[in-house]
């Protein structure tokens, strides 16, 4: 047992027989166990698969690449709202997932890490423009020519400001409040930065 994974199930009590048994089911696929994050984390050939944790009121299985796995049983979750790639079990006090189960979605992450499937990151200044935006500068050429215009870095900046919005009518709100800003050639967080 790594070093450090057994300080950290041994700091857990209230989860580490709940750690032990998915720790137990990653070496029993053949991965290697390390620490990385403050978390056990555990690899095939080098590459992150899964990492195993736990929080006050739960704990968790992470598929780093999880996105690709199919789910069938309806286990995963988004880890955050801002990964793309990232999926997750989680437990709480009464969830009873039986060991077959996880062993498939563990077997299934190491099948994909093994064929390459990855979330490769954007390269600088790439970046999904918003549908209401888009829609506002195929409409208004001089606000599209403005925005051409613009570093790629800037044109990230507005296009997620607008992205970031969980709803329409803030959506509208915030491009109504960056059109005179794109038409003047500046950024969305230009006050901000020294000269």
């Amino acid at each position: 047992m790594h070093p450090k994974v057994k300080t950290y199930l041994a700091k857990n009590l209230k989860w580490s027989a709940d750690l032990k048994r998915l720790r137990s089911l990653c070496l029993a696929a053949g991965m290697e166990e390390t620490f990385k994050w403050s978390f056990p984390v555990y690899t095939i050939d080098g590459k992150n698969v899964i990492s195993i944790g736990a929080f006050k009121n739960h704990y968790g299985m992470w598929f780093f690449n999880g996105v690709f796995l199919k789910d069938k049983h309806k286990l995963l979750v988004n880890a955050q709202e801002s990964t793309k790639a990232m999926r997750q079990i989680r437990f709480e006090i009464d969830t009873v997932i039986e060991d077959e189960i996880l062993t498939e979605y563990i077997l299934e992450a190491i099948a994909n890490q093994r064929q390459g499937l990855i979330v490769k990151p954007a390269k600088p200044g790439e970046f999904t423009m918003s549908e209401v935006f888009q829609t506002e500068l195929d409409k208004n050429m001089e606000l599209r020519k403005a925005f051409e215009r613009l570093t790629p870095g800037r044109r990230k900046e507005y296009s997620n400001h607008i992205s970031s919005a969980k709803q329409a009518k803030t959506k509208l709100s915030r491009l109504e409040k960056i059109k005179p800003m794109i038409l003047a050639g500046i950024g969305l967080n230009d006050k901000y930065k020294s000269c």
